[in-house]
């Protein structure tokens, strides 16, 4: 049986998605076995020829979602530093993660604690003035709001 740990070693984002995707546009085309057995459904695309995926291929399946999350996950607050960089609000941000300004900052003070416990571990991390510095650039979600406030006003 895959584990999302092995497949992840062996998958890429992209080629994740593409197994991804073909497995769930087979699982689509075919009906269970067990309903094809018994003949009460059939396939539910009418594709007749479609196999269904087997035990191991959904238990791949399942584990590919959990590879593409992760993932996808992994750059997500370099990428909420950079929209910072940009100038992007608390708000702004939130709304792209499709959460609220003090949820994504919350979640963002949370990896910047993270990377300053790697370094203590005896890994890659950041320094105390590295850390200082991601949290100046991520300020607070309500005084950015203000601020811009300010600025329109102005």
């Amino acid at each position: 049986m895959p584990t999302p740990e092995e497949l992840e070693r062996q998958f890429t984002l992209l080629t994740a998605a593409a197994r991804l995707d073909a497995l769930r546009t087979r699982e689509a085309l075919a009906s269970p076995a067990e309903e094809a057995e018994e003949g009460d459904l059939g396939p539910l695309s009418g594709d007749e020829d479609a196999e269904p995926l087997t035990r191991e291929e959904t238990l791949e399946l399942l584990a590919l979602g959990e590879v593409i999350a992760r993932k996808a996950s992994y750059g997500r607050q370099l990428t909420v530093r950079s929209a910072r960089r940009a100038g992007a609000s608390w708000s702004q941000i939130g709304a792209a993660l499709g959460t609220t300004k003090q949820s994504a900052w919350e979640a963002h003070q949370r990896w910047i604690d993270e990377q300053a416990r790697h370094r203590s571990e005896g890994h890659w991390g950041w320094d105390g003035d590295e850390v200082a510095a991601a949290r100046a650039l991520a300020g607070s979600p309500e005084g950015q709001e203000a601020q811009e406030g300010q600025e329109a006003a102005g």
